[in-house]
């Protein structure tokens, strides 16, 4: 039962994809039809980027209240119901309006699932559960050339992935009452199993009703708790890594490496086929090797990459060091979340959860901007040293990590009267 519910989580998953890109892919042609701007997109970008982070901060606190099966039920439904109205808006300032609950929709199911995969699923899943978002996020831009390639409105493709969404909010309503069977029943399985793996080791009593007390102090009590700032710096950097790279790698390949348009957008597609790919294949190697060496692993394997592109090479290796990039990307993220409930526990991992996804959100929205603007001014050739400088500040971090957790797993000294 747990496998097959597992099915619809990554169903989920995928329609989580299905929205990122379209935008993009059809902006071209809603701005000539709405006669706005080109750079309005940013607009609606941003709506939907400041709702889906208003929505993981707070989300701890709805999936505790409503629990994480009705919550994504209701947000699977408000992003269908987003992505219908963005397929009949009249004018531009509907898109804009509906990004608002496109956003929400989008945090909430997003802390939701990670939380719940992570409490309830081996490693391997997160990583499979990411690689199936990616294979939503190449989707929508195929239906949407797809749909425009026959000669038909862009709303149509709209349309489609909102009839794909409503389809899934019917089968999320459907295993409603499988949400909390399914979580008892990997509880009782994980309780009568001989072994368990050291960072999946419960948390002293101690720190759960510590934690516990700072999360009734408010919403942003779980930034008080120990260890939650350095968790929460790697999210921003990686985010910022990957987005960064995506966005701007085709112009550092063009401008600075010269090569052709063509080209240097395929060396992008690479990049991120190779963290879908690097994400399937990661969920093997978690049967292997634990969350801390797969996040440290691909760590290295950036900073590798990152070096290849900042030296002087053949272009062969600014193609491999592309490759590399995106397989280090692959591990890190989801083993990031599998990790929550083993580093604060079952009691914070929600709230904790919720900031990490509104942080990681924040790296991907703010950071390549800020690039972006930055290499206007000067030069695109300073795109690798921003890139080590964000991924050395994420190994300090990251390390510091894992030094409280080795910290609070060692036992405390036994005072013995003399």
């Amino acid at each position: 039962m747990a496998t097959l519910f597992l099915l619809v989580i990554y169903a989920a998953f995928i329609s989580l994809g299905l929205p990122d890109a379209l935008l993009g892919v059809a902006w071209p042609i809603m701005q000539v039809e709405y006669d706005v701007p080109v750079s309005l997109a940013g607009l609606v970008s941003m709506s939907i980027s400041v709702n889906t982070i208003i929505s993981s901060v707070l989300s701890g606190r709805v999936l505790k209240r409503f629990g994480t099966g009705r919550v994504t039920v209701v947000s699977v439904l408000m992003t269908a119901a987003a992505l219908l109205g963005f397929s009949a808006a009249p004018s531009f300032i509907w898109l804009v309006l509906l990004a608002v609950p496109l956003g929400l929709g989008a945090g909430s199911v997003d802390a939701g699932l990670n939380d719940y995969v992570a409490k309830n699923y081996e490693a391997r899943h997160m990583s499979w559960l990411h690689s199936f978002w990616g294979v939503g996020a190449l989707t929508g831009p195929v239906i949407i050339s797809q749909i425009l390639a026959r000669g038909e409105s862009w709303r149509n493709g709209y349309l489609t992935v909102a009839l794909v969404q409503f389809a899934l909010v019917i089968v999320l309503f459907a295993t409603l009452p499988l949400w909390d069977k399914v979580a008892r029943s990997q509880r009782k399985t994980d309780a009568g199993s001989p072994s368990q793996p050291p960072e999946a080791a419960p948390v002293p009593a101690e720190r759960r009703r510590n934690s516990a007390a700072s999360a009734a102090k408010g919403i942003f009590a779980p930034l008080r708790i120990e260890g939650v700032k350095p968790v929460l710096i790697v999210f921003l950097l990686y985010c910022g890594i990957e987005s960064t790279m995506g966005l701007w790698g085709s112009s550092f390949l063009i401008r600075v490496k010269g090569i052709d348009v063509a080209t240097a957008a395929a060396w992008v597609s690479l990049y991120y086929g190779s963290i879908t790919v690097g994400r399937f294949i990661s969920g093997f190697v978690t049967m292997r090797m634990d969350n801390k060496t797969l996040i440290r692993s691909g760590e290295i394997l950036i900073l590798i990459g990152v070096i290849g592109l900042l030296l002087p090479l053949p272009d062969a290796v600014s193609m491999l060091s592309f490759i590399l990039i995106g397989f280090g990307c692959a591990p890190i993220y989801p083993s990031m979340l599998h990790e929550t409930p083993a580093r604060f526990g079952d009691a914070e991992a929600q709230n904790i959860m919720g900031f990490q996804m509104a942080v990681a959100y924040i790296g991907t929205s703010l950071l390549p901007p800020i690039f972006g603007a930055i290499a206007s001014a000067t030069s695109f050739a300073l795109l690798p040293v921003f890139l080590i400088a964000y991924i050395t500040l994420m190994l300090v971090n990251s390390e510091q990590t894992n030094r409280f957790m080795l910290r609070r797993s060692m036992p405390s000294p036994s005072i013995h009267p003399s």
